[in-house]
């Protein structure tokens, strides 16, 4: 299929965006064509939350590529303050400043402080480099994975699309970015957060759309090899595994198969690549120990 891009304004249904993210490898069921549709035409963030590797930083990936939209993207995590996701000032270059007007015999105090909280010495960080760009696609990865006081820093930039600067004012969006917000719910995201998003919840692909994904992602695919991987992801799933395989871990496997010349799902071939869809030795173990590679679903 031909890729398509399209402007945030110009997507009229669900079913269009469902369409130019088809056309960009994305293959997303009703439910998160909608919610995504939602939230760029009612300029609200999108809040999706599901099991690692279902899709979700995907999403904001794929919606940047079809409305040809940089995608700048927050990397969550314990600790994370403002100085690192609103701005900085770039203490080096103010100091330079300061030396070269000093050097220039410029003595008006007022005159150099204003020089100095100039916006050419400010740093943007990833939400001011967002408000500032547009148009562009701002992923906010991994929520639950920073601090409850993190979410505090998030209200107003969300709620208004504006970040104050005490010695500039208010910098605000001339058009909102599109906010996509990721949570593997490690955590609770907090209802005041919450409430300025649109919420979806991304369930594990049914059998016949994660062999529609394979095919679609990797086409030296054959069907069969995509429906037997589709049908040990999908039994791994439910048996109780540390970390069970996504879709992404599901690519993953299928690439690795494919890179070993594989057409089929031989059991010696699936243990020798089993590194490609689980990550934890007690899955490796559980799985390898209980035969749970056998019987595939052709």
């Amino acid at each position: 299929m031909q890729r398509r891009t399209i402007k945030a304004s110009d997507v009229e249904s669900p079913g269009q965006l469902g369409e130019v993210l088809d056309g960009q490898g994305y293959l997303a069921d009703e439910g998160l064509t909608t919610a995504a549709f939602l939230a760029l035409r009612m300029g609200r963030p999108l809040l999706l939350e599901g099991e690692a590797g279902v899709g979700k930083t995907e999403l904001a990936r794929t919606l940047a590529a079809v409305l040809e939209a940089p995608l700048i993207r927050l990397q969550c995590y314990e600790g994370l303050d403002g100085p690192q996701v609103l701005y900085d000032w770039d203490f080096a270059r103010q100091l330079l400043h300061l030396k070269a007007a000093e050097a220039a015999g410029v003595t008006d105090a007022a005159r150099l402080e204003g020089e100095v909280y100039d916006r050419r010495f400010l740093i943007a960080r990833p939400l001011l480099k967002a408000i500032e760009t547009q148009p562009s696609v701002l992923l906010i990865d991994e929520i639950d994975r920073a601090d409850v006081e993190f979410e505090a820093i998030l209200l107003e930039v969300l709620s208004d699309f504006a970040i104050s600067v005490p010695e500039l004012g208010t910098i605000r969006a001339e058009s909102p970015p599109v906010v996509v917000l990721t949570s593997n719910r490690t955590r609770e995201v907090h209802d005041a957060l919450k409430r300025r998003c649109l919420y979806h919840w991304l369930e594990h692909p049914s059998f016949e759309r994660e062999v529609a994904i394979l095919l679609r992602r990797l086409p030296a695919c054959s069907e069969i090899l995509a429906r037997q991987v589709a049908g040990a992801a999908g039994r791994l799933r439910g048996a109780g595994l540390v970390k069970p395989p996504g879709i992404a871990e599901s690519i993953d496997w299928t690439a690795a198969l494919l890179t070993l010349g594989a057409r089929e799902l031989d059991p010696d071939l699936a243990a020798a690549t089993l590194g490609a869809l689980l990550k934890h030795r007690e899955d490796h173990e559980a799985v390898l120990g209980g035969g749970l590679l056998g019987g595939h679903r052709g």
